[in-house]
């Protein structure tokens, strides 16, 4: 006992000397959290989960309105979970490129046996959309909506029901025409002209892939020629030789956020902005080099810490890149300076670093996210 005694009074000056340490010790604030978020929502009864982005310039304490997208995804990333809606499109867009999207951008989630379309959905996301702004110092003049897929139905269905809560509308394969709900086709002679009567004068974005095989690309040229017609600002960009998924692009192209943020609700739209319909290439035609130029580009190629990155060869007219796995792909050119991968990725270039004497000292490789420098060492005997 007298042992136990001991101890315990043992153990009081340092006890004592961690609570005047606390007690001098400056209070800690929690790191104010920004970037993709957890969010819940009680609405009718049930709970659901989403997500909300926030800036890494975004304050609390600073009060200044920020503009708002509400963003609503496609049928797979339907659930209960908060997270899937947050992998492709447009958040997957703002990972890839946070400079460019300084918005506060509100990302539901539909459940899992409803569509977008379905009046509880769309009253869900609209809550949601009312409850992050009011948090987060949305800008009611600068709200903006975008859906692909799916999520462009319901985006449709939100700019005819609140026309005057959008600044500017973006779709991604998207229309007005429910891929299950295929009856609606009858209504094709009158359906698309009443959602543009709806809709106004709020400027609209609307993005295909010409191939696409699940929500037909009719559905955007429908909706483009009713916009057309009722003096709506209205873009359609046709995507040639993509399917279902224009949506990569479309967040991809860098003048979409700054077309967003030139629209507010309390200015009217330019003039000159009426309509416009543009097919886009996958990729720029390919032109013809001399087989001499082609030869001056074949031989290996390291990066800066010397990795092998590829070997460039040639095969007749044509050249081909294989990499360090050995997986080839063709090499077309663009221009006698500058290549792409017909078959690859529609942004990513190789462009030729030469001498003063013309000869190939290395390859730039540049994509939507980053550039390598590939210096050439050897060349590669013909093949």
């Amino acid at each position: 006992m007298a042992i136990c005694v001991w101890l315990a009074f043992a153990a009081v000056p340092a006890v004592a000397q961690g609570k005047s340490g606390a007690a001098h010790a400056a209070p800690q604030q929690a790191p104010q959290e920004t970037g993709f978020l957890n969010r819940r929502l009680e609405f009718h009864g049930v709970t659901f989960r989403f997500q909300v982005y926030l800036p890494e310039e975004w304050r609390r304490d600073d009060r200044r309105p920020w503009p708002v997208i509400l963003f609503l995804h496609g049928r797979g990333e339907r659930g209960a979970e908060g997270m899937w809606q947050t992998q492709i499109g447009l958040p997957q867009a703002v990972r890839d490129h946070p400079d460019r999207w300084p918005f506060v951008i509100v990302m539901p989630q539909c459940a899992q046996a409803s569509f977008w379309t379905d009046p509880e959905m769309l009253a869900m996301a609209m809550a949601a959309l009312d409850r992050e702004t009011q948090e987060f110092h949305g800008d009611p003049q600068r709200t903006y909506l975008t859906g692909l897929s799916m999520g462009g139905y319901g985006a449709w269905e939100l700019a005819r029901l609140y026309p005057r809560r959008w600044a500017a509308v973006a779709v991604a394969a998207g229309g007005v025409f429910w891929s299950y709900q295929p009856e609606r086709w009858k209504e094709e002679a009158t359906l698309p002209a009443e959602y543009a009567q709806a809709v106004g004068h709020t400027p609209v974005w609307l993005f295909h892939g010409g191939d696409d095989d699940i929500v037909a690309p009719r559905q955007s040229e429908l909706m483009y020629e009713a916009l057309k017609q009722a003096g709506t600002p209205v873009r359609l960009w046709i995507f040639q030789g993509l399917k279902h998924d224009c949506w990569t692009r479309a967040y991809g192209e860098a003048e979409l956020p700054r077309w967003l943020l030139a629209h507010r609700l309390d200015a009217r739209p330019a003039a000159t902005e009426t309509a416009e319909r543009l097919m886009i290439p996958l990729h720029p035609p390919a032109i013809k080099l001399p087989v001499a130029l082609l030869e001056g580009l074949v031989g290996e190629y390291r990066d800066g810490s010397g990795h092998l990155t590829a070997i460039v060869y040639r095969q007749g007219e044509q050249l081909f890149d294989r990499n360090p796995y050995g997986q080839v792909m063709e090499l077309a050119a663009e221009s006698p300076g500058m290549f792409f991968y017909p078959t690859g990725g529609s942004l990513t270039r190789l462009t030729t670093e030469r001498d003063s004497q013309g000869r190939v000292l290395a390859l730039v490789y540049r994509d939507d996210r980053h550039e390598e420098r590939w210096e050439k060492q050897t060349a590669a005997s013909s093949r």
